[in-house]
């Protein structure tokens, strides 16, 4: 049975270890949780990609079964920042909530996954499938140093998966993908007073962002999620004001749906430039594809199933930002997000977790892992 105290005690715990990336330092807490869960009986083990990146993995295993179900929180958080009421490191109580960096994103969610597993052991659960439960590094830099390698390296080879990474009960099924370009004209330099003489760069990246901005391209509703978005995240250019600027760069921040190409909106974009100048670069700083599963899916139903045991409403979701769910479609393995945090809260000064959510979260967490049907 879920523990509340105990859940409370080892979220405020997990709070009170800095694991900010930037810088990155995973280590200490994956320390933490290791001996945790050896504690409990399983087989752990951390694989770090770099010194001190580190990733926890445990095994609740019975002999026979051939099937795993991965449960995935992450370990690190954003930076602490300014402007915090409560010392970020404290795990402060006040009222129904737990304050501090990462109650929402992600240490609830690892507390939870923590203390369900600890209910199943307490309580000798037999399951007909094996529970993988990896903690991991980096999530919040891209987790090239985390989820990314476990699974590219086949460490991680579960049958489905459940990222634990979510807000107020949300299931997660649908995800815009992601693309990051960077754009660089080059212009012509000449004196300011002779702007003439030049070309300049920075008038050239003007006209083809106003182009971008304004053209519509084409994609197919989904019900759970907005339409596509074009934001222009940093522009830079020139040497001095009294000198045509004779390059300028900037960076391009595209979210598109299911149905759309990353290939037919890098194509629309040469298309623009090419409208204005010849002399360009793009250079492609990150993709990630879209993500969609069915909700019939037997992740989606069992989850659904046990939030009504606790008088939770499922709220079917998508993704409006990029989430680790899109990278196991690679491997063809079938993945839900879902969460305990608070919406709004995640990356903020004074976040917080309720402590509502947190308990009833863990019951929900351990029902679903009890009853989840492969």
């Amino acid at each position: 049975m879920v523990n509340k105290a105990r859940l409370i005690k080892l979220t405020r715990k997990l709070i009170q270890i800095n694991s900010e990336n930037p810088p990155g330092d995973e280590s200490a807490l994956a320390n933490f949780v290791q001996g945790y869960l050896k504690r409990l009986g399983l087989r752990v083990r951390i694989y770090e990609f770099r010194k001190n990146r580190s990733n926890v993995l445990a095994y609740l295993e019975r002999p026979g079964n051939r099937r795993q179900l991965l449960v995935t929180p992450h370990l690190d958080t954003v930076c602490a920042g300014e402007n915090w009421r409560f010392n970020p490191f404290a795990a402060k109580i006040a009222g129904n909530r737990i304050y501090g960096l990462g109650a929402t994103d992600c240490k609830c969610n690892l507390a939870a996954g923590l203390e369900a597993i600890n209910s199943l052991v307490e309580d000798k659960k037999c399951l007909d499938y094996d529970i993988i439960l990896a903690a991991t590094a980096d999530e919040e830099c891209g987790s090239g140093l985390g989820l990314i390698p476990l699974l590219d390296k086949e460490i991680l080879k579960p049958d489905a998966a459940l990222v634990l990474d979510a807000d107020d009960f949300e299931i997660i099924i649908a995800q815009k993908g992601l693309m990051h370009l960077k754009v660089r004209i080059e212009g012509k330099r000449a004196h300011g007073a002779y702007p003439y003489l030049g070309v300049n760069a920075i008038d050239l990246a003007l006209g083809v962002i106003k182009d971008i901005k304004s053209h519509k391209f084409p994609y197919s509703k989904n019900r759970y999620l907005r339409a596509p978005t074009i934001n222009v995240g940093t522009i830079r250019g020139g040497d001095k004001v009294n000198i045509v600027a004779d390059w300028c760069e900037f960076e391009l921040d595209f979210r598109f749906l299911p149905g759309t190409k990353p290939e037919d909106i890098l194509s629309t974009l040469k298309a623009i430039l090419n409208k204005y100048t010849k002399n360009y670069k793009i250079e492609e700083k990150s993709i990630q594809q879209t993500y969609s599963i069915s909700e019939k899916h037997s992740l989606v139903s069992c989850l659904k199933r046990a939030m009504r045991d606790f008088a939770v409403k499922p709220h079917i979701a998508g993704s409006e930002g990029a989430t680790v769910i899109t990278f196991f479609q690679y491997k063809n393995i079938p993945a839900i997000a879902s969460g305990f945090g608070c919406s709004g809260c995640a990356h903020i000064s004074n976040e917080y977790v309720k402590i509502d959510n947190l308990y009833k979260g863990a019951k929900v967490l351990e029902r679903f892992l009890v009853s989840y049907k492969f």
